[in-house]
Parts: structure tokens; C-alpha cells; sequence
């Protein structure tokens, strides 16, 4: 991805700076002209360099403290006494989670365009993505033409569990073209995506624009693949001591656990001792012997009293390290696939619509990655593994979203703004609307 980055930077940059007006002219004052002769290129490259990239872009390092979220109530969990009797006096134990101070504090530079209708919302850039996220970002066209990017890495904590965040974004907007990189990871949501585009674009007036192209993505979930499930579900025959399969009431080979639920815990290091107790029956008053297991973790400290204490405790928690273990083996997945765009933009002080949309149609191609777990194999998951007759099943991905606003008097405004995305089984949306009426 970084090359990637890199050479689409330098494409552009070549081509902007190559673009610009020959040698600079003479300029004047009141007092002298000053002559700049013409081969100075060197001058004329970096003011090229400040006037296209840097100029009007702001650095800036930020961050903030907060206090961190506390249960109103404090929680208790009742544990067995030390030796263990179900019936003697249990220990009561807080388990009330404490954590320390959220915090917040990143650096970057950014250069974007703002639409009419965006005001700004503070008096200093802070680069917290909640407040101050921009239309830029999300729109296929822009605002102004030529280079917008921002370049912002953070470091964050939340609940006790440290993230860490950026996103890198570059795209140079021209009347006939849209060429756009981006990086962007986003730890509080497990989130990552890196994507690559370049489009054609053919304005339409001053207000309506289309565009069509190319757009590269990443994605690192295996969607509908279960790794549990499927290592539950593996099965192997027994036979007897001539060979044959043992069988059922009905005849057929008898299919038995090649792994069963506790044989996870063994995984882990996790054992079992079994033992033996005595209970009367409340009807026939006779005795009856129960079987069952004591569970020690890797310290051998015993962490259940039963294979249904095992089972509602510490095995739900290993189901999930497991599947996150072998979902962890499988790596990214690259894909490029085709684009389509339309913008339309309209705005007065009392009257704006800004309405987008991107349509990625059903002729994805990935490029990269293990064919099996793919997202085109997403419905040929089962039980027993991936289907023998498993076809690559296409499908949509879309983006559109809507600002709009008019003030319809002096005192009364109506607004409405919106935004959905769907990508690949990631669905995401946010909408604000609302009235506002101003005393005068």
C-alpha cells in the first residue's frame, strides 16, 4: 500500500507541478521592480511545491482526558469456599471493573476543502474524527480542485484497552479526473481498510458531475467463515475388530465427534480430574452414583467444579480465542472491482443540496489473498467445511448520502444530512436532522 501511495503522489505531483504557468514575470512595488530571472527553476519547483501541496494546510498535535466510564453500581460475583463445598458459607468477591482515565492525542497535517454549507467547527484543528469530520472525505467529488489529503495518526485509550488509529488520505481532483489513496485503521471498532482509485469524471453543468473507474480495496475478515463450528463438526467412523463400521438402529455407519466440545480445553491446557458423589433419589429413595469433572487451568488452580461449570465459564471464552487465532492465520484479502459516481451541488446562504452516491456493480475480482475464505465464498460455508461445489457468488457495494438545509425565514431553518454505506456484510450509517427556530 505505501507504494502504491507513494507512486500515485508522485504522478500527480509531476503533473501539477508541470502544469503551472512558465517562468515566473516580473513583479512590482511602489518603491522598485524586482526582476526574477528566468533560470531560476529551482525557486519556481519549490514555490510550485508550497502553492500546490502546502499551501492553506495546517499541522497540528492534539489530544484530550476524560474521565472514564463507572458502573453506577458496584458488581459481586459468589464463589465456592476454598474447599470447595457447594453448601458452605460462599465468599462474596467484587468484580466491579475500574479503569483508568480515557485519553486521546494524535498528530498530522490536512489540507481539505470545505463546502459552503460546513462551518468550522472550532477555533483550532484537534483532529478528533467525532466533531470534525468532513464532507471531503466522503464525497467523490470535492470542493476545490487540486491536492486535499490528511495524514493523521492517534494513539487512544477507552474502558482500559489501549487502540491505536490513523488515516491517510490523499486525492487530487481535476475537472476531468478523481485520483484518490487511502489508508485508515480504526482500533476502538476493529476496523481496517486501505483502497486505491482513479476515475474519469465529466461535469455536467456547474452543479451535477459523473464519474467512472477503478477502485482497489483490502478487507481481513473471512465473512461466513465459523472456525469453530467447523472444528466441532468433524467427524470419523470406529470399527469393530473385523473391520467393520459400527452402525445404527437403521444400518448406517455411525459418525462420532472427532473433537468434542471439552477437548478444546485440553488445546489450552486446561485438564480435568474426574470424581464421584452420591445422591438419593427423591422418589425411590435408592442411591445413585453421579460421575463428573474437576477443571484446573494451566497453574493448576481449579477454575470449575463440573463439566457445566467448564461449560457456562471458561469454554465460551475459549471459543472465541480459538476463532480468533485461526481467523488471524488467514491474512487480507485484496479486490479491485468498478466505480461509479454522481455529485450534485447547490448552495445559497438560505438554500443547499449536496447529495453523492458510489455504486461498485457485481464484477469483483480479487487479487490477492486465500481464494477459499474470500468474500465470494461467503455463502458456501457449512458445517462440514467449504461445499465441494462452491461457485464464487458476486455481489453490490454502495455508498450515498444527502445535506441539505434551508432557511425559510429569518427565524425558522429546517436541515437534514445523512450518510450509508454498505460494504461487503458492513453496514454503517449515521443521519442528523432536526428544526431550528431563532428569537429575535
Amino acid at each position: 500500500m505505501k507504494k502504491i501511495l507513494l507512486l500515485v503522489f508522485v504522478l500527480l505531483l509531476t503533473t501539477s507541478l508541470y502544469s503551472q504557468d512558465g517562468p515566473l514575470t516580473p513583479v512590482s512595488s511602489q518603491s522598485e521592480t524586482i526582476k526574477v530571472k528566468k533560470d531560476k527553476k529551482p525557486f519556481t519547483f519549490f514555490k510550485d511545491v508550497y502553492k500546490d501541496f502546502l499551501k492553506y494546510g495546517t499541522i497540528y498535535a492534539a489530544g484530550d482526558i476524560r474521565n472514564a466510564y463507572e458502573n453506577s453500581r458496584k458488581d459481586y460475583f459468589i464463589e465456592r469456599p476454598a474447599d470447595g463445598d457447594l453448601y458452605g458459607i460462599p465468599r462474596v468477591v467484587e468484580v466491579t471493573d475500574y479503569f483508568d482515565f480515557d485519553y486521546r492525542y494524535g498528530i498530522g497535517i490536512r489540507k481539505l476543502g470545505r463546502f459552503g454549507y460546513e462551518r468550522k467547527p472550532n477555533n483550532f484543528w484537534t483532529g478528533n474524527a467525532y466533531r470534525e469530520n468532513q464532507q471531503a472525505l466522503s464525497a467523490p467529488t470535492s470542493a476545490v480542485d487540486g491536492f486535499e489529503y490528511l495524514f493523521h495518526f492517534e494513539k487512544e485509550r477507552l474502558r482500559g484497552e489501549e487502540f491505536t488509529n490513523w488515516r491517510y488520505f490523499l486525492r487530487h481532483t481535476g475537472k476531468y479526473h478523481i485520483a484518490k489513496v487511502e489508508s485508515r485503521e480504526q482500533g476502538t471498532f476493529d476496523f481496517s481498510y486501505k483502497s486505491a482509485e482513479l476515475r474519469a469524471r465529466l461535469p455536467i453543468g456547474k452543479k451535477f458531475s459523473i464519474s467512472a473507474g477503478a477502485i482497489y480495496r483490502t478487507h481481513e475478515r473471512a465473512y461466513g467463515y465459523n472456525p469453530i463450528e467447523i472444528w466441532l463438526n468433524e467427524t470419523e467412523q470406529f470399527f469393530d475388530q473385523n473391520g467393520n463400521p459400527f452402525l445404527d438402529e437403521n444400518g448406517n455407519p455411525i459418525e462420532f465427534p472427532s473433537n468434542p466440545w471439552y477437548s478444546l480445553g485440553y488445546e489450552y491446557g486446561f485438564t480435568d480430574v474426574g470424581y464421584e458423589s452420591t445422591s438419593f433419589d427423591p422418589e425411590t429413595g435408592e442411591e445413585v452414583t453421579n460421575y463428573d469433572w474437576y477443571w484446573y487451568n494451566p497453574d493448576n488452580e481449579i477454575v470449575a467444579y463440573s463439566d457445566l461449570d467448564f461449560r457456562n465459564s471458561v469454554f465460551r471464552d475459549l471459543v472465541n480465542r480459538f476463532n480468533n487465532e485461526q481467523w488471524d492465520l488467514i491474512g487480507a484479502f485484496g479486490v479491485i472491482s468498478p466505480i461509479i459516481g454522481a455529485d450534485f451541488y447547490h448552495y445559497q446562504n438560505n438554500f443547499w443540496l449536496h447529495a453523492y452516491a458510489n455504486y461498485l456493480p457485481p464484477y469483483h475480482s480479487y487479487i490477492s489473498g486465500d481464494g477459499d475464505f474470500n468474500y465470494g465464498n461467503r455463502n458456501n460455508w457449512g458445517k462440514g467445511g467449504l461445499r465441494e461445489d462452491a461457485e464464487f457468488e458476486q455481489w453490490d457495494d454502495y455508498q450515498f448520502g444527502v445535506n441539505f438545509g434551508w432557511k425559510i425565514g429569518k427565524n425558522l431553518g429546517v436541515f437534514v444530512e445523512g450518510e450509508y454505506n454498505k460494504m461487503w456484510d458492513t453496514k454503517f450509517y449515521n443521519s442528523t436532522f432536526g428544526i431550528n427556530y431563532t428569537f429575535r
